[in-house]
């Protein structure tokens, strides 16, 4: 186990690395800079605004110095938003993306699983149909398209919800539901796929041989072993929930990470994009690894110690 880890976190380190460098050089390569406007600004002013930020050292020089920000986690001020860093704006925004994305991932898993599990236990019934009817509606149609269904029906039409902002609860459904579609269609049409294949093995028809009851049956032993491809979703699923709460979070306007992001894309505002690429990598790379010491709780079979010899 701490072979495992010990390989893992390095493998981790490596990719966080690659990912800090690969990021810095692309936005260096960018045409412009975070200084450029369409006013004119005087040569004298640029170059002092240059100067303050270290922008006028050799390309090299603002690597390692980007670097060491990395490692000591002080990734820099906000070249637009004068009165924060980067730091400030994740701090002040990690939150609010953190809570929309945990309740999109919970409404995903349980949405997509409930889905997957009636589907197939329905087998080619209209309620295997009908759910499957709901997953490709959900995979089809994008985010951003449902965020603007929902406003408009549930928020204007209807008035059940508020249209946007992030004051309460209330403000939470809406934009949830929205993020929340696309990953709970794909759970379902995994869920429903495994369960399929699952019912069919032959410890499942002797269970049913010794008259257990098909909750029991379906609870204790099928949705468990049907559940270990969905829980290797989960990793990626975390993190492009997050990221893909850009859109949403600009849509409705909500206060958190992704709509800094997504302004700090439009002012060219190199530490921002640079802080939030990383931070969001880190975030993927952890979830990986603690998916993979998921596996264990799933399937006992799956040693890692195993898996780290191999």
């Amino acid at each position: 186990m701490i072979r495992y880890l010990g390989k893992r976190i390095i493998f981790m380190l490596i990719s966080l690395f690659l990912i800090v460098t690969a990021t810095f050089f692309i936005m260096k390569a960018v045409p412009g800079g975070p200084f450029t406007s369409e006013k004119q600004v005087p040569p004298e002013i640029k170059a002092a605004l240059e100067a303050k930020y270290k922008l006028n050292l050799p390309l090299h020089e603002q690597y390692f110095e980007y670097l060491k920000g990395v490692v000591t986690w002080e990734l820099g001020p906000s070249f637009t938003e004068k009165s924060s860093t980067v730091n400030d704006m994740i701090n002040r925004g990690f939150p609010v993306s953190a809570h929309l994305g945990a309740q999109a991932l919970l409404l995903a898993i349980f949405g997509g699983i409930t889905l997957g599990v009636i589907a197939a236990l329905n087998h080619n019934k209209w309620q295997d149909y009908s759910a499957m009817v709901i997953a490709v509606l959900g995979l089809s149609v994008p985010s951003f398209i449902l965020a603007s269904f929902y406003q408009y029906i549930f928020a204007i039409n209807l008035g059940w919800f508020p249209i946007a902002k992030w004051e309460g609860f209330e403000y939470t459904i809406l934009p949830s539901l929205a993020l929340a579609a696309s990953p709970m269609a794909f759970i379902a049409r995994l869920t429903r796929s495994n369960m399929i294949e699952v019912m069919g093995q032959d410890y499942i028809k002797t269970a049913k041989a010794k008259g257990l009851h098909t909750f029991t049956i379906t609870v204790k032993h099928a949705i468990r072993n049907a559940l270990l491809p969905v829980v290797t979703y989960l990793g990626p699923l975390i993190a492009g929930i997050l990221t893909g709460a850009f859109v949403i979070e600009r849509i409705f306007g909500v206060p958190g990470l992704g709509r800094e992001f997504v302004l700090s894309i439009t002012n060219r505002d190199y530490t921002v994009i640079m802080g939030t690429t990383v931070f969001y990598s880190m975030i993927l790379v952890v979830m990986i690894l603690i998916v993979d010491i998921a596996y264990t709780l799933v399937d006992p079979r799956i040693k890692l110690s195993d898996a780290g010899k191999e």
